[in-house]
């Protein structure tokens, strides 16, 4: 499950490009806003008005457990469930050393609404994706 800032322009194309790159559909996905996602940032100690950070659980069925993945390493773990394309660019990411990605990571969320702005709902391309959303 990818947990995502379901207002910002940057994070709905991420998604968006994560469910065009994931064709056996393993990655589900919930907006940070929503009930789902709060219920976990809670149960975990997150901050559940911070929507900075993208949260990646690997198994959702477990969600009580620790061992979600925060920013890069969020992006990366989904990334790598999508197949030969997402592993490469998971392996592109994998490069450069995690405090400089999240650093650019933070950088990149501090002035995401003001770049891609706001996310306009529309309808996805194809329905069978709405399946994958909570």
């Amino acid at each position: 499950m990818l947990l995502y800032d379901g207002e910002c322009g940057l994070c709905n194309r991420v998604v968006r490009l994560l469910l065009r790159l994931d064709r056996r559909g393993r990655i589900s996905f919930a907006p940070l806003q929503g009930g789902p996602a709060q219920e976990f940032l809670r149960s975990h100690n997150l901050p559940a008005r911070d929507f900075d950070s993208l949260v990646f659980v690997p198994d959702w069925a477990s969600r009580g457990q620790p061992g979600y993945l925060l920013r890069t390493e969020g992006i990366r773990a989904a990334l790598r469930l999508c197949g030969a394309a997402g592993c490469l660019l998971s392996g592109a990411l994998g490069l450069l050393p995690t405090v400089c990605r999240d650093a650019g990571y933070r950088l990149v969320a501090r002035w995401r609404y003001r770049v891609f702005g706001a996310w306009t709902p529309r309808p996805l391309p194809r329905r069978d994706w709405a399946d994958r959303f909570f």
